[in-house]
């Protein structure tokens, strides 16, 4: 396996969007995240402010001017995000009202409609990915069997089976768009999605018949919340990782509370996000496994922290991405006391 330099530094740009200058539009929001040291954009497609996701999948001319924009500030696009969309795909009944936001205004309390509208976006996407020149698109699975992820009451026999079986149903025409244009499916795996730890990536995978256009958007802070083994987690599953949210976390668990949290705000719980150093994962061995297993995707920043505000967490962010980011090499450190190739001393060596 060759050894690839991982691009970057990105920056999502979801949670810096906003109604103030630079943050309102996508021109000077570029130009604020490349005086910060970031080389790309993760681009929102709910936000109209970003981008205009059905005509950037109808009109190459569209997309050259939105990629005009984005390069004159010195950027590229890193990859475009359905998450909210992808969230509709498939949301239990039980979160109608939660997730109504996600979806405009006149579909809302609509769940055929608004399913509907979802499955449409993401076809956009794949369109507008392809039209933009993206090989890689990052979105969330939706849930279907999340209400059930403690089994209490007891789960009824075949309903997890069946739940990964709606839940391929529903993507699968999505694979299938994403696949014709030529751009990988890359699942956040997050909790509150179906698709939330490695098992439940593997059940899906496996209910899609293997879809090669299923794959792994990797977030070490949701595994540390989980308390899932983050490194060895990039061991099983490296080959499906085709983007990555360099996101921090912690967890401090007390004789009050653990994994669940207790209903608590984000600033008391013992599993929250925070920015980039802050927090307790071991991002030298997260670029060293990924640049290892020849990753040449980006390292996207996404900043969500209960503490240290926005900006002061993307200032920092850039220039710890780039610190972190390895510059592979070319040759074996030993190379210096090599023999050269002799096939005569390889034989004498081997005694043969």
């Amino acid at each position: 396996m060759s050894l690839k330099t991982i691009k970057g530094p990105g920056i999502f740009l979801a949670q810096f969007m906003g109604d103030q200058p630079p943050f309102d539009n996508l021109k000077t929001i570029c130009k604020w995240a490349k005086s910060l040291g970031f080389v790309g954009v993760q681009l929102p497609t709910w936000d109209s402010r970003v981008i205009d996701l059905k005509k950037a999948a109808e009109s190459k001319d569209y997309c050259e001017d939105l990629k005009g924009t984005i390069e004159s500030a010195g950027l590229q696009i890193t990859e475009l995000s359905t998450h909210l969309q992808g969230q509709l795909v498939a949301s239990h009944p039980a979160y109608n009202e939660l997730f109504d936001g996600f979806a405009p205004k006149a579909i809302r309390g609509n769940y055929k409609e608004r399913t509907a509208w979802a499955v449409e976006q993401l076809k956009y996407a794949a369109k507008a990915s392809k039209n933009l020149g993206l090989n890689a698109h990052a979105t969330f699975s939706g849930a279907l069997m999340w209400h059930t992820v403690y089994p209490w009451p007891q789960r009824p026999a075949g309903l997890v089976d069946d739940g990964f079986k709606e839940l391929a149903k529903r993507w699968l025409p999505i694979l299938n768009a994403f696949d014709k244009a030529g751009v990988d499916v890359c699942y956040e795996i997050h909790p509150g999605e179906d698709l939330h730890d490695g098992i439940t990536f593997e059940r899906f995978w496996e209910a899609t018949g293997k879809h090669t256009r299923a794959n792994i958007l990797y977030d070490p802070s949701h595994f540390v919340l989980q308390q899932l083994d983050y490194l060895q987690y990039i061991d099983f599953y490296h080959s499906f990782i085709k983007m990555f949210h360099v996101k921090d976390a912690e967890f401090n668990p007390s004789g009050k509370s653990g994994v669940y949290g207790g209903y608590q705000d984000w600033i008391n719980r013992p599993g929250r996000f925070r920015s980039l150093g802050d927090g307790q994962v071991d991002f030298k061995s997260i670029f060293s496994k990924l640049t290892q297993y020849g990753y040449d995707g980006w390292a996207v920043l996404e900043w969500e922290c209960c503490i240290k505000h926005p900006e002061q967490g993307a200032a920092e962010g850039a220039p710890f991405i780039k610190d972190h980011i390895i510059r592979v090499t070319e040759k074996a450190f030993d190379d210096f006391a090599s023999a050269g190739v002799d096939q005569k001393l390889n034989k004498r060596v081997l005694g043969l």
